[in-house]
């Protein structure tokens, strides 16, 4: 039986998920989640075997989580399944060690056909994706940049920026005109979008 972990913060689809896979004959959910802070815990208690996390979750997000399980759980396999089919999100994924990534539109039965095919030792992404990624390229923020650039997203002052980051205003300054550069913005708001929507925040 393959044990397996949902990480899910919509409880409507959490529970649609949990129905479909668990009619499959070889496959048995054995943990469900709503935050992304709780994934961990929750691998390491239910033995899963594989984990599927959303991205976008209260806590910490599908990405963070996945980087936390390939070195607290690493046995537990990770398949991110999201709604946003973003190259720069495909990209973090598999950075931090998932090794699959699917569009939450697609049949039940590739779900857990990947399920298996994960627990197996392949990677399973989704093809659109996979194409789309390649064209894009890589991310063009440093770690830091993007750090400060997430961080600018509530609409903080540079000196809020700079207490919570530790860095000095001017740094912050540096950062956020790099950010806008790269991203080909006006303004760090517009920064943040572009960001968001290319799947690099």
């Amino acid at each position: 039986m393959i044990r397996v972990l949902l990480a899910e913060d919509q409880g409507m689809m959490r529970g649609a998920l949990a129905l479909l896979l668990d009619l499959e004959p070889d496959l048995e959910v054995v943990a469900q989640v709503d935050r992304g802070d709780e994934v961990v815990d929750a691998a390491l208690r239910s033995g899963a075997d594989v984990a599927l996390l959303d991205i976008e979750m209260p806590g910490l997000s599908g990405l963070d989580a996945a980087a936390l399980l390939r070195t607290q759980a690493p046995q537990c396999r990770v398949l991110i399944l999201t709604t946003f089919g973003r190259p720069g999100y495909l990209r973090r994924a598999m950075d931090a060690g998932a090794r699959g990534f699917l569009v939450k539109d697609g049949p039940v039965e590739s779900l857990a056909a990947a399920v298996r095919r994960v627990l197996a030792g392949e990677t399973v992404i989704d093809p659109a994706l996979a194409a789309a990624a390649l064209s894009a390229g890589p991310s063009p923020l440093t770690e830091r940049e993007r750090e400060v650039l997430a961080s600018a997203a509530d609409g903080a002052t540079v000196a809020d920026l700079a207490a919570r980051l530790h860095l000095s205003e001017s740094t912050v300054r540096n950062y956020l005109s790099a950010a806008i550069g790269k991203t080909n913005t006006r303004n760090r708001m517009e920064a943040v979008q572009a960001a968001r929507a290319a799947g690099w925040l």
